[in-house]
């Protein structure tokens, strides 16, 4: 996991906060979905100065997809993902929630931990911002009603 009070490429922390930035101005925010770049996708963009960041997956209940980001159009870092829906009472809504409280400590997702109400959002990472594997599940009251599988890292 990054840890900011550490000695860090100030590139790489510039790079990290973008990645929240655009995180909470896409999809976990119902915010800048654009046209299908492929057949059948979901599609988000966002940019700030030089960065830009798109998201894109295939699939409802069970999906794939790939966000990454661009630093003055050169590729600095892609996350791959692959998801599913175990359960009646997931809640999308809240997975949206969960992904809003992703922070410099655990930029990749969401957090490792976050509950409201009856449902309770996990994310356990092996690596760091530069290589990363990583597995998310939703409970709720105590039941998996999803699980996601992602990786992904910095491009050089």
């Amino acid at each position: 996991m990054i840890n900011c009070t550490e000695d860090i490429n100030p590139d790489l922390e510039k790079l990290i906060e973008f990645r929240l930035e655009a995180n909470v101005n896409t999809y976990a925010a119902y915010m800048n979905e654009t046209d299908s770049t492929r057949l059948d996708s979901h599609d988000f963009s966002y940019s700030n100065g030089p960065y830009t960041y798109h998201d894109t997956y295939v699939g409802r209940e069970q999906f794939a997809g790939e966000e990454a980001i661009w630093l003055e159009g050169k590729a600095q870092y892609a996350m791959n993902y692959l998801g599913r829906v175990l359960g009646q009472q997931f809640s999308g809504d809240f997975l949206k929630e969960a992904l809003r409280k992703a922070d410099i400590e655990m930029p990749f997702r969401g957090p490792e931990y976050y509950q409201s109400g009856e449902y309770t959002y996990k994310s356990n990472v092996v690596g760091d911002f530069y290589w990363f594997q990583g597995y998310e599940e939703i409970y709720c009251n105590n039941e998996k009603v999803y699980e996601c599988y992602f990786h992904g890292g910095v491009m050089n």
